[in-house]
């Protein structure tokens, strides 16, 4: 399900004029070879395609007007391989609206010491190049990622690379549609928020359904097309012994079949790629989605409960970056105290993704507890341990802020025989005390994204390219400084 265009990225090089036509000729075939090396040996997910070097104010504007028409261009890269004076990309900055990388390199690794001449050093200037462009990017505030090293260095290969799943990601937010079962839990504040805003800053749209919308497309499911998800159910998954009669837990799978069928086809005609659900807003369903959930969230749909369809849209965007990887909505649940030793165990009544799994997910059927339907079938494993992020994304009034916490999660190694949900076990960074106070002073939400896959740099630079506020709670975070950084920066972002 996670398909999304085949995306490319411009590689463009600036020169001027002055050198003569011998030397942009020498420049355009070092950018060639450049780009088919980052091609070839890079690694990257994605093409890169070279334009052209570029001299003039003229060619610069119009090159970044095509790069803003063109649908499948999901960046530019910018490379001053000579001297480029920055006047000329003045016009050029303030019409593109593509993600912009400035990849500071030059073509040699090394200087040739016993040849080296001023034919070499004149044309081999990105030094003092870049700086030049560096300058006017900052004078125009132009966000953007900057990149330094040869670009065969693989920690330079494996910046861009990061670089480009997230610009990916922000290229897809028009294709992030939001289909919203229900409303958000009635009186809670941080699930609410601005849909128009969301669709402004980001291209998700959030759009409304009633249950009975879900229920008539949940009808038209067919018996055989519920017996070959049932088989698939057997085969990927432990079922209870009880699920090999017919009886109330094998009704209960069957159902959660039923919506799941139902769901993916309400969700492909719409050309939706998240949705949403409420537990207090189930009409005409005998049980709120649990199992359903998950298997579409591993598909690579956006999910988030309770109507939370900021968190489902984040869901989705995390889940492009990370190619569908090691990604989960998530809440902080409940805490493990003990001095020395604080976690926090990460659940949610039913629905974790099993991308997250370290152990064979099992099916079981109990009760919810809220809601007042039957017992809803639903997938329980075990996390994986690792470095993870936790992400949130909340409105400040008027504006976003993205609050990001790194963690080290841990595989459970203790049994929980009567929890029947999913879990995730991790320790935030700097401890739970700091991480958790500084949390709760930036207003992070309860629902969160948990990610192995995405990292603090990628959801930075994602803050940047939609020029939102971002902070960071990692092992170097001081509370002090950190509040005084909320401070700034709601001077900065209001």
């Amino acid at each position: 399900m996670l398909e999304i265009r085949p995306y490319q990225f411009w590689f463009v090089t600036g020169s001027q004029h002055l050198y003569g036509e011998g030397p942009l000729t020498e420049v355009a075939n070092n950018s060639k070879e450049v780009v088919s090396g980052l091609n070839k040996e890079g690694n990257l997910p994605f093409g890169v395609e070279f334009k052209e070097v570029l001299t003039t104010s003229q060619d610069i504007h119009r090159l970044m007007q095509q790069a803003n028409a063109d649908e499948n261009c999901a960046g530019v890269i910018t490379w001053m391989h000579t001297f480029s004076p920055a006047k000329m990309w003045i016009a050029g900055l303030k019409t593109l609206q593509k993600p912009l990388l400035h990849l500071h390199t030059q073509f040699n690794r090394d200087i040739p010491w016993a040849s080296i001449d001023m034919d070499f050093m004149n044309l081999n200037q990105a030094a003092h190049g870049d700086r030049e462009y560096g300058f006017i990017g900052t004078r125009m505030d132009v966000s953007r990622k900057v990149v330094v090293g040869h670009w065969q260095n693989r920690n330079v290969t494996a910046k861009v690379s990061d670089w480009m799943k997230t610009a990916v990601a922000v290229a897809e937010g028009d294709n992030i549609r939001v289909a919203r079962f229900g409303d958000n839990m009635r009186n809670v504040a941080v699930t609410d928020g601005d849909k128009v805003e969301a669709q402004i800053k980001f291209g998700w749209v959030v759009d409304y359904y009633g249950i009975g919308d879900l229920v008539e497309e949940m009808d038209k499911v067919t018996d055989e097309e519920l017996n070959a998800l049932y088989a698939e159910y057997q085969e990927l998954y432990d079922l209870p012994a009880e699920a090999s009669e017919p009886g109330p837990i094998r009704d209960s799978i069957v159902y959660q079949g039923k919506i799941e069928l139902g769901l993916k086809s309400f969700l492909k005609k719409g050309s939706y790629t998240a949705f949403t659900t409420n537990f207090e807003d189930l009409h005409g369903m005998k049980q709120l989605p649990g199992l359903a959930a998950q298997r579409l969230m591993a598909e690579g749909y956006g999910f988030a409960g309770e109507g939370d369809w900021r968190t489902a849209a984040l869901t989705r965007f995390m889940k492009i970056i990370s190619d569908n990887k090691g990604t989960s909505f998530m809440e902080d649940y409940t805490y493990h105290l003990e001095e020395g030793n604080e976690m926090i165990l990460g659940s949610h009544m039913l629905e974790i993704c099993p991308t997250v799994s370290a152990t064979k997910p099992k099916i079981v059927v109990n009760p919810l507890g809220i809601g007042g339907k039957e017992d809803p079938a639903r997938l329980v494993f075990d996390g994986q341990g690792g470095d993870a992020v936790n992400a949130s994304l909340v409105e400040m009034g008027g504006r976003f802020r993205l609050v990001i916490n790194e963690v080290k999660a841990e595989q459970p190694k203790m049994e929980t025989p009567n929890l029947p949900v999913a879990k995730v076990l991790w320790k935030p960074q700097p401890s739970l005390s700091e991480a958790t106070e500084a949390w709760i002073y930036a207003g992070g939400a309860h629902h969160t994204v948990f990610s192995f896959d995405v990292t603090t740099e990628q959801l930075y630079d994602f803050a940047n390219m939609a020029k939102i506020e971002c902070v960071v709670i990692d092992e170097d975070m001081k509370l002090r400084q950190f509040r005084n950084e909320l401070k700034w920066n709601e001077a900065i972002y209001r």
